[in-house]
């Protein structure tokens, strides 16, 4: 297990069941800590976030990661439904998803995505991505803090 002071805590929502082992796997390998906790789909996501149902003693991620195109609401339609929410407004999200649609990428950046990836179709270019992904967002951005009781 990684070392370091304090775990982070990533919500992901993603339907591709390889997504999110390669995602997982790729923490596992990298030099934090990670917890990440996944929703299959945007409405479980909000849920999620807003400690709805069976999520309600989930606390609050660092950050969220977005597919675009999942059932039952999609990345687009979650992540503008979290910046039009104020007790969620400021978390970080960030679309990894397989479309590399100039329309997608506008949308994303036009709802207030934090950053924009595609996913890379190789595993070991995979896993560099999100490597290069912890590495940014976790030692060389400063996230809010997440207040305390949440």
């Amino acid at each position: 297990m990684p070392q370091n002071l304090k775990t982070i805590r990533i919500l992901m929502a993603e339907d591709n069941d390889m997504d999110v082992f390669l995602v997982r796997e790729a923490f596992d390998q990298g030099r934090l800590a990670v917890h990440l906790d996944v929703t299959e789909n945007g409405v479980d996501a909000l849920a999620y976030l807003r400690r709805e149902g069976q999520y309600a003693d989930r606390p609050r991620p660092d950050l969220v990661m977005l597919d675009i195109n999942m059932p039952r609401l999609d990345g687009l339609s979650t992540l503008k439904a979290i910046r039009e929410d104020p007790d969620l407004r400021t978390l970080p999200v960030i679309m990894l998803t397989t479309s590399d649609a100039e329309t997608d990428v506008l949308r994303s950046y036009e709802s207030f995505a934090n950053a924009y990836i595609v996913k890379p179709i190789s595993m070991d270019n995979f896993f560099s991505v999100i490597r290069t992904f912890e590495d940014f967002w976790f030692s060389v951005v400063r996230l809010p803090q997440v207040p305390a009781g949440t």
